[in-house]
């Protein structure tokens, strides 16, 4: 019967019945039979050869003053503190590592760009918050921070258009940077026109060859496409032939009143808002269009794209790892260091 185990099978052994839960972990096992190699070495028989020699008047001196370095004494001392430095050589080089416990990430094989209108028409204050009359970029970051909170397990992206459009935030898992990258997000700084059909086609660039499932386009806009050099229905059509779907958000309130010399006068915050285009624009992807009167009309409709676009699908499991070579490679460098200079100065 064959008793020996392959280092390969003790390794998936120690994983399933100790590293479960976290432990050490070592992702070269089979190093270790390299362990008693100097043991073997040191047992094998002397083989003597002949070999030149040079006559010198002053041997006997040179041989005295060898023997006095090392004494017999200690001779065993040495062997077994080169033998320990030998050991932690080994352990390094079997790359020892800490496996932390299992770890589930949820991965829902989506591509969520989102697209915020940074034109000047979002300096409005027609939208309450808190109690407050705020401008709509300042609402729309509020509505939007907890949705990418919520977007766990999917791949974000963050696109602000003015006059052109730009890429604030490349497809990521980080969701905590692109909440700040939105939240340092300015009013006039990306121009003060819009410019929608550059936005959807800058998206469609970024997503044209991803492989994911799912690609989304969430576009929110309070006005009409006034800049950029592609018109939104084109912009509409490649996105659509490229697998996005277009989820388009109109923001802004139907009226408000303002002070005039003839006393208060109601008027249309949003007369500039192309709805129509919009709902061309989703319907052409197979998306949805959502119009937002209010802060709590907003935080409704991207609740609704929760559920148009639920987040969950797999899970991936992961185990962090960290590295621990370093340890015995270095404690093995530093005793060496010593032993030498313990050696050099008794000699």
């Amino acid at each position: 019967m064959d008793y020996q185990v392959s280092s390969a099978v003790l390794s998936e052994i120690l994983k399933m019945y100790i590293f479960d839960n976290g432990g050490f972990e070592f992702i070269w096992f089979w190093v270790l039979v390299i362990w008693p190699l100097p043991l073997l070495i040191w047992l094998l028989p002397a083989v003597e050869h002949p070999v030149a020699a040079l006559r010198v008047p002053f041997f006997q001196r040179i041989s005295a003053f060898t023997h006095t370095g090392i004494s017999s004494a200690n001779h065993t001392k040495y062997l077994l503190f080169a033998g320990f430095i030998w050991s932690l050589l080994v352990l390094s080089a079997m790359r020892p590592q800490w496996v932390g416990e299992p770890a589930e990430i949820p991965v829902s094989g989506r591509s969520v760009m989102l697209a915020v209108d940074l034109s000047g028409s979002m300096k409005e204050t027609d939208l309450i918050l808190a109690g407050e009359s705020v401008t709509r970029l300042r609402v729309v970051k509020s509505v939007l921070q907890p949705f990418i909170a919520r977007r766990k397990g999917d791949r974000l992206g963050l696109i602000l258009f003015g006059d052109q459009a730009y890429l604030q935030t490349p497809l990521t898992f980080d969701r905590k940077t692109l909440g700040l990258m939105l939240q340092e997000a300015e009013l006039g700084l990306a121009g003060q026109r819009t410019a929608i059909g550059n936005a959807i086609g800058l998206a469609a660039k970024r997503m044209k060859n991803l492989t994911d499932s799912e690609k989304v386009l969430v576009l929110l806009t309070d006005g009409q496409n006034t800049a950029g050099e592609v018109s939104p229905e084109d912009a509409g059509r490649l996105a659509a032939d490229t697998g996005i779907k277009i989820h388009t958000i109109g923001v802004g309130a139907d009226e408000a009143w303002i002070r005039t010399f003839l006393g208060s006068q109601k008027i249309n915050p949003s007369a500039e808002l192309d709805e129509a285009m919009l709902q061309r624009l989703a319907s052409l992807t197979g998306g949805s269009y959502f119009r937002a009167r209010s802060t709590t009309e907003l935080e409704k409709i991207y609740a609704l794209i929760d559920k148009i676009e639920p987040v969950e699908r797999d899970k991936e499991v992961y185990r962090p790892k960290k590295e621990l070579f370093f340890w015995p490679l270095s404690t093995a460098v530093i005793f060496a260091f010593i032993s030498g200079l313990v050696i050099i100065f008794r000699i």
